[in-house]
């Protein structure tokens, strides 16, 4: 009996080891897909978007320019939360898990990444992830970021820009309001 329960033991093992050659030989061929694609390259430049989400994320979309805005991009994949508004009130749920549920998936799992080592960096958006988990918790900031990536990734691949961490809007300049001489002050 221990001959046989050890035999069996011997091809689980074998049966192991062929699996993890063959995952092996696919984590090379993305890699090798994420260096070669430009948009891949220019998407492995956000926190947590490696070799494997960058590929998913252009192998499943294909033309970005699909998408009017990056906010119908998030949606798309799911990262927007439920409005369950009425009487003028809005209010917000959980996110609509609509869409792809892989790339949506690789998107919070590279979230929580990035979540887990902001306070390593110091680049804006990591800044901002940090104080962002101070002040409503782990889980809300890994799928606030999950939704910022996602709308990065849309900018940075339907424009052809490259992404800078450190980017800062030019704010427009504030209007004063003055008053003509026939309005009340």
């Amino acid at each position: 009996m221990n001959g046989l329960i050890r035999l069996a033991l011997n091809r689980a093992h074998l049966h192991w080891l062929e699996l993890e050659t063959h995952m092996a030989w696919c984590d090379e061929r993305i890699e090798a897909h994420a260096r070669q694609d430009e948009r891949a390259r220019r998407a492995q430049d956000l926190c947590g978007i490696g070799p494997v989400t960058a590929s998913a994320v252009v192998a499943s979309v294909g033309d970005f320019k699909q998408f009017k805005s990056a906010h119908q991009f998030g949606a798309w994949l799911g990262l927007v939360p439920r409005q369950n508004s009425s009487g003028g009130k809005t209010s917000l749920g959980r996110i609509t898990k609509r869409g792809d549920d892989y790339v949506r998936t690789l998107l919070i799992q590279g979230a929580r990444s990035a979540v887990m080592s902001a306070h390593k960096r110091s680049d804006r958006i990591s800044q901002w992830v940090a104080q962002l988990k101070e002040r409503v918790g782990w889980q809300k900031a890994v799928v606030a970021l999950a939704n910022k990536n996602a709308r990065i990734l849309w900018a940075v691949l339907a424009r052809g820009d490259r992404f800078d961490a450190n980017w800062v809007a030019d704010k427009p300049a504030p209007t004063v309001l003055t008053p003509t001489p026939n309005s009340p002050a």
